[in-house]
């Protein structure tokens, strides 16, 4: 296996992206989400605030890419209108920031488009959500990606036939750019990503990603991987910096997180098919993840929907 059968199989979905209007000095809260979120930056300035990473300097160009349950601030620097945020889906009035004449930075507005994206291989998901750092990225005339993004703007600006399947074209484009470049560059952050050419490695990944509630083991996917268990667990500890079992968590995290909001399954039986054996055990591991019981993260879910 290489890197090549990897960008080969690589597929996107992805939320309808909203357009982020910071007016002034002000801040927009974005919680933990179940997958990464993608911002870009049409005009101002700012910065990216995290909990426990460093900030990240945002201005018109910036393409953000921060992993999942990563709760991020959105701050401007503005020094005029009103400091009040706001977000609305982004086809309603993008075409009109897209002109010259009103992407200035002297106006005081942050205005981003901001989506949650979700980035997997043919028949697994959830590759994008191990991304542990976040990724920053420059757009300007020069970049390898501004046609891509100038393209893909127009699209969610003036939506038409086969908009839907183009900004999924052209998102996953814009992927397999940041993540080819930072292979190229070692980026430390996709260190991961080398289990994904291990066949053995990606057998049990693979598992892992596609039944994330099955009751696995380091014995259990030691076996799949043709392995021994303390050569696998040495091994992927290597390749994803930490162990299957706590990866597996995550993952699990990140199913839930979707079931909470795209069903009405009641939370026990949620945590049942996310591999806990008790509601009260996975609400204490959800909490641990999210900052907030299931029940809380479902109802701030849907009220912003």
């Amino acid at each position: 296996m290489s890197y090549e059968h990897i960008f080969d199989e690589m597929q996107i979905d992805t939320t309808p992206f909203a357009l982020c209007e910071l007016h002034g000095k002000c801040d927009l809260g974005i919680g933990r989400l179940s997958g990464a979120t993608l911002h870009y930056i049409l005009s101002g300035r700012g910065e990216i605030i995290f909990q426990d990473e460093p900030r990240i300097a945002i201005k018109q160009g910036s393409l953000v890419l921060v992993p999942a349950h990563k709760a991020h601030t959105l701050r401007s620097f503005g020094e005029t209108g009103e400091p009040i945020p706001s977000c609305r889906p982004a086809e309603l009035d993008l075409e009109r920031h897209l002109a010259k004449d009103a992407r200035t930075e002297s106006d005081g507005v942050l205005l981003a488009i901001c989506g949650d994206v979700k980035v997997g291989l043919r028949g697994a998901s959830g590759l994008v959500d191990l991304i542990r750092e976040p990724i920053v990225e420059h757009i300007d005339e020069n970049s390898s990606l501004y046609t891509s993004v100038v393209q893909l703007l127009s699209e969610l600006a003036s939506p038409t036939i086969g908009s839907r399947a183009m900004v999924r074209a052209l998102l996953l484009q814009c992927m397999i750019y940041l993540l080819r470049k930072r292979l190229v560059a070692q980026d430390t952050a996709l260190n991961w990503m080398t289990a994904l050419i291990d066949e053995g490695l990606w057998n049990a990944l693979r598992l892992m990603l596609d039944n994330p509630g099955h009751c696995h083991s380091v014995e259990s996917l030691a076996d799949v991987a043709g392995m021994s268990r303390s050569s696998f667990a040495e091994r992927f500890s290597t390749a994803y910096g930490s162990g299957p079992m706590k990866l597996l968590r995550r993952l699990r995290m990140n199913l839930a997180c979707s079931m909470l909001v795209q069903s009405n399954l009641p939370v026990k039986r949620i945590a049942e098919r996310v591999g806990f054996s008790s509601r009260s055990a996975f609400t204490r591991a959800f909490e641990t993840v999210t900052g907030m019981s299931p029940r809380r993260f479902r109802a701030t879910r849907n009220s912003v929907q």
